[in-house]
C-alpha cells in the first residue's frame, strides 16, 4: 500500500467543478464566529460536491486570509452567497423546495442516525454560531432538527466537525 500522488487523484479543476453536477444540497452558516470554521465548511464544501453555501449574519466572507487558511483554495470553486439573517436564507430555501434541518441538540430533535433523507428531495443544513448555536426562531422555521449522539462528558462538537459529520452521513445515506 502507498499514498496516491496528487496526479493520481485526478481532481477537478475550478472550472470543471463549477460546471459538474452537485449533489442536492445547500450548507447555512448561522452566525458563525470563526473564520477557520468557516473556512473549512467550504472546503468540506467542495470535498463533497455541495450546491452553495450560505453565509448568514456575522459569519464571515470571503475574500479572507483566516478563511483561506483553511479552505485551501474551495472559495473559489463551491458557490456562496452573503444573507443578512439566517431566518431570511431559510424562508428563501423553504420557498425554492428546500428541506431545511438545523443541527442542534434540542427537544423532539431526530437522531442523526434515524434521519432518512428522501432520494428526491433537496435539503439545506443549519449550523449554528460556536457558542449560542442555531437561533430559536431558525428552529421554528424548520423543517426539523437533526441532533448528532454524542457520548461523553462534552455539549457539543466543534462546527467545523459536524459539517462533516452531517454531509457524510447525507451522502452516504442517499447512494
Amino acid at each position: 500500500m502507498r499514498k496516491l500522488s496528487m496526479d493520481e487523484l485526478q481532481r477537478d479543476s475550478v472550472e470543471d467543478f463549477k460546471n459538474k453536477q452537485k449533489n442536492p444540497l445547500v450548507l447555512v452558516l448561522d452566525n458563525v464566529r470563526s473564520l477557520h470554521n468557516v473556512g473549512s465548511a467550504f472546503r468540506t464544501g467542495d470535498a463533497f460536491a455541495v450546491e452553495k453555501i450560505y453565509l448568514c449574519g456575522i459569519t464571515g466572507t470571503p475574500p479572507n486570509k483566516e478563511i483561506h487558511k483553511t479552505a485551501l483554495g474551495a472559495t473559489e470553486s463551491v458557490d456562496w452567497v452573503h444573507v443578512p439573517t439566517t431566518l431570511e436564507a431559510v424562508e428563501g430555501l423553504k420557498q425554492q423546495g428546500y428541506q431545511v434541518w438545523a443541527v442542534e441538540q434540542a427537544q423532539n430533535s431526530t437522531s442523526l442516525a434515524d434521519f432518512k433523507p428522501h432520494v428526491d428531495a433537496k435539503y439545506a443544513f443549519v449550523f449554528g454560531n460556536e457558542v449560542f448555536g442555531v437561533e430559536e426562531e431558525v428552529i421554528e422555521q424548520a423543517t426539523g432538527v437533526l441532533e448528532i449522539p454524542q457520548f461523553g462528558t462534552k455539549h457539543s462538537l466543534n462546527v467545523s466537525v459536524t459539517v462533516g459529520v452531517v454531509v457524510w452521513d447525507f451522502l452516504s445515506k442517499r447512494q
